[in-house]
């Protein structure tokens, strides 16, 4: 038996590791909201730390299972780039500028890399192994 993972194309690895430090980030955020439930806004702070931490967990899942040439991993990678982009815009201007450049950053690397036509080779489901070089 082969190891699928040794011939995984660069721009996939880096896609999947942009998404694993969003994940560790999103569930930084979810404990983060956890340690700050005050008695005033316990509803929204536990909702919001359990948002953050299903994303969180979500998006490791899927960074991993893109590393096992999973297909259908990719599509929840590039929504929550798309929304990241989104978020990123939101931040531009004032202060928070060097926040909105980072997140934009690190969603184009990881769009690139996920959407990179080595990676989109890699993540071809094709049993026999005729599309693959």
């Amino acid at each position: 038996m082969t190891d699928r993972r040794a011939d995984l194309p660069v721009p996939l690895v880096v896609a999947a590791a942009g998404a694993a430090l969003e994940a560790l980030a999103l569930l930084a955020l979810a404990v983060l909201e956890l340690v700050n439930i005050s008695a005033l806004r316990i509803t929204m702070g536990a909702s919001t730390a359990v948002f953050f931490l299903m994303y969180g967990v979500g998006l490791m899942a899927c960074a991993a299972f893109l590393l096992r040439r999973a297909p259908w991993a990719r599509a929840p990678i590039i929504l929550t780039q798309l929304i990241q982009l989104g978020t990123a815009w939101s931040f531009t201007g004032g202060s928070t500028t060097l926040v909105a450049v980072v997140l934009a950053v690190l969603a184009v690397v990881v769009l690139v890399g996920v959407l990179h036509p080595a990676s989109t080779a890699a993540l071809i489901d094709d049993p026999t192994g005729e599309g693959r070089d």
